[in-house]
């Protein structure tokens, strides 16, 4: 069951009581800027994990600046598409049992449970970034959104070169041997690797320790088939959403 911090009175909340109805997640960002797409990013994120679930949700996006940057640079990070928060008919009759409001520091405050995200200083999709590419720039956003993951989303982050190139080098790494793992016989998610994933994204999105179990399937010995890492990564790409499967049938 997915449990959330909120941000008002910093106890944690059910994110989907036990109710008919879909949960409404509204992300509220305002101004182009790395701020802004973490915010959005943690608003996907939240959807991802309500709907592993199996409760239905949405996301919609309010904001009075950059709105139509903001979306481009949300589909550039592989988010699901936000409806527009502004439209006062966005998700009428949808029956709600809960909305969700995830606010960056120094935005709006609004009633109901809301979910806090830290500052992001760097780069965005669409601008010069520290990287591999033509020009300085780095076509895999992918990239930016394992940076914004790897870190808590109640810290600041400053997505500098270091931090970027921490995440290419493990993204490629992990793209390589899960085509690897995926040449062999299939095997399914072992139960403790289930287990420790959900009960990390479902700690408050604890998305750095989900992370962290990976780095436990990469490492481990041979008591866990390779056909099982395979379909745990896939497992938790479902919510990472970093396209770990991308090189699947690429030469080796």
């Amino acid at each position: 069951m997915l449990r959330i911090i909120d941000a008002r009175t910093g106890e944690p909340v059910v994110a989907a009581p036990v109710r008919h109805g879909p949960t409404r997640v509204e992300a509220h960002a305002s101004g182009h800027g790395a701020g802004s797409l973490r915010v959005l990013l943690v608003a996907d994120l939240l959807v991802r994990a309500l709907e592993l679930g199996g409760t239905p949700a949405w996301a919609l996006l309010s904001g009075e600046r950059d709105q139509a940057e903001l979306r481009a640079g949300a589909t550039a990070l592989g988010m699901h598409p936000f409806e527009d928060g502004r439209d006062p008919g966005a998700g009428a009759g949808g029956g709600e049992a809960q909305v969700l409001h995830v606010v960056g520091e120094g935005g709006r405050t609004p009633d109901g449970v809301r979910l806090a995200v830290a500052p992001a200083e760097g780069p965005v999709p669409g601008g010069p970034r520290p990287g591999r590419g033509a020009g300085g720039t780095d076509p895999d956003f992918a990239v930016l959104r394992l940076a914004l993951l790897s870190r808590p989303r109640t810290e600041p982050v400053r997505l500098d070169a270091e931090v970027l190139g921490e995440a290419r080098d493990t993204l490629g790494r992990w793209r390589r041997v899960v085509a690897e793992w995926a040449r062999r016989p299939s095997r399914p998610v072992p139960d403790e690797v289930r287990g420790r994933l959900r009960s990390a994204w479902e700690d408050d999105l604890d998305l750095p320790e989900v992370l962290r179990v990976l780095r436990w399937v990469e490492a481990a010995g041979p008591e866990l088939p390779d056909g099982a890492r395979f379909e745990s990564y896939a497992y938790a790409d479902r919510l990472l959403g970093l396209e770990l499967t991308r090189d699947l049938g690429a030469p080796a």
